[in-house]
């Protein structure tokens, strides 16, 4: 018999079925027992005698098979229950459960979460973080196809960092040093250059920053992409504009039982996103708010100005344009002396996008590379591309971590990570 996944038992009413899963709840009566059966796609509800159940030792979390036939029933899962003719033991539970997951929520800390993560993952709304990310990689995937983009898959293992710094963890590679890269970057600009134009990646990108804090992992999934023949950054937030108008449709249209389940409510963009210069809005800061900033946003300051910008313009989001040039990676390019033709993407408080504008020009990107103190000879490779003829472009990175956070109204970015990794978790 084939198994059938409870999602399609409502097409089997009256037959005799094959399901498999895990127990999720169990409750007995006074002449039988129900059990809550849960497999990928949702929970459905079992019943059988007590001396049936009696003569078999199950456990929550029991993997079991089931044959049993499909009856009309009114239950809170469904209109309908599976009577139980046989039963097949897959896999036993040995020890107590360290966490409960049959419960609404997972009452549990951080920590206790994370040490159990797969038994963890198993509870619903655990589950469902996944699955609304899954949609968000889905939709930025089918987007950056539909608008011309390539695909590609770029070396993790590298031997510069792609910011420079000392933020990059050393890898031993046989009788070289290497690092595990921060980002695609530079192969980003290289596959424009080699003809692609427009490429994106989405892939894991390492930072050594020993920061422990809520909003960082060492260890994340970036969606990068970089277009060419661009005409200027403005290019580059129109189309992350066009993107996340789409990934929020598709939230809604493929994701509302998800987001239904975690308790939480999708952005809406009514207009354009707004933009605010970064000097304007230290200013903004230092005039509302009392707040003194100069060469960078801190977190603070990146939800006083999202919270202005929710009063004045009604929008989650807000584009930082114009950063400061000594805050910006070598290949950035400059908009004046003290400038650059960048921005940051915030997001309810919390910036989710760096972007901006490349320098195309070999002297000018020489040039810059000094001026941050890097050695040009360590990037021959890199360079390589702009003497052969590489078009005006730029690019973004977006971190999926921090956006399914923010989407659905999670406090600390290891929750949106199977298995994170930071300054003090290396397990599971």
């Amino acid at each position: 018999m084939k198994r059938v996944l409870v999602e399609q038992l409502k097409n089997h009413i009256d037959e005799e079925v094959l399901i498999k899963g895990w127990v999720a709840r169990i409750r007995k009566l006074k002449s039988v027992t129900f059990l809550i059966i849960r497999d990928r796609t949702g929970l459905v509800q079992c019943i059988a005698t007590n001396e049936f159940m009696e003569a078999r030792s199950i456990k929550l979390e029991t993997v079991v098979s089931i044959i049993g036939s499909v009856v009309e029933g009114n239950n809170s899962y469904n209109p309908f229950e599976v009577q139980i003719k046989s039963m097949e033991i897959l896999s036993q539970v040995t020890e107590e459960l360290p966490i409960e997951i049959n419960k609404k929520d997972l009452e549990v800390n951080l920590d206790v979460m994370l040490n159990n993560r797969v038994l963890s993952l198993r509870h619903e709304k655990k589950n469902a973080i996944f699955k609304v990310q899954n949609i968000i990689v889905e939709a930025f995937r089918e987007f950056l196809k539909g608008e011309g983009f390539t695909e590609i898959f770029t070396p993790k293992i590298v031997a510069e960092g792609a910011e420079g710094g000392s933020e990059v963890f050393l890898v031993k590679y046989f009788e070289e040093n290497a690092y595990l890269a921060q980002s695609p970057q530079f192969y980003k600009q290289m596959m424009v250059g080699a003809g692609f134009e427009r490429v994106f990646e989405i892939g894991h990108a390492y930072r050594a920053e020993e920061h422990n804090t809520n909003r960082h992992l060492n260890e994340y999934v970036s969606m990068d992409l970089e277009m060419g023949f661009i005409d200027g950054f403005e290019d580059i937030m129109d189309i992350e504009e066009k993107f996340i108008k789409h990934m929020l449709l598709s939230l809604d249209e493929r994701g509302a039982k998800y987001i239904e389940l975690l308790g939480a409510s999708l952005p809406v963009i009514e207009n354009k996103i707004p933009k605010i210069k970064f000097n304007d809005a230290i200013n903004i800061l230092n005039t509302m708010y009392k707040k003194t900033l100069s060469g960078d946003l801190d977190p603070e300051g990146e939800r006083l100005i999202c919270s202005y910008v929710k009063e004045k313009y009604n929008s989650d989001f807000v584009f930082i344009t114009h950063y400061p040039r000594e805050k910006r990676p070598m290949y950035t390019m400059p908009s004046g002396e003290e400038e650059t033709k960048s921005f940051d993407l915030l997001f309810r408080g919390i910036e989710i996008t760096t972007g901006g504008q490349r320098i195309h020009d070999y002297n000018m990107l020489i040039n810059n590379m000094l001026y941050k103190g890097l050695n040009p000879n360590n990037y021959e490779y890199y360079l390589n591309t702009f003497k052969y003829g590489i078009p005006p472009h730029g690019g973004l990175a977006i971190g999926l971590e921090r956006l399914t956070a923010m989407i659905l109204g999670l406090s600390n970015v290891r929750e949106t990570s199977l298995f994170p990794r930071d300054r003090t978790r290396l397990q599971p």
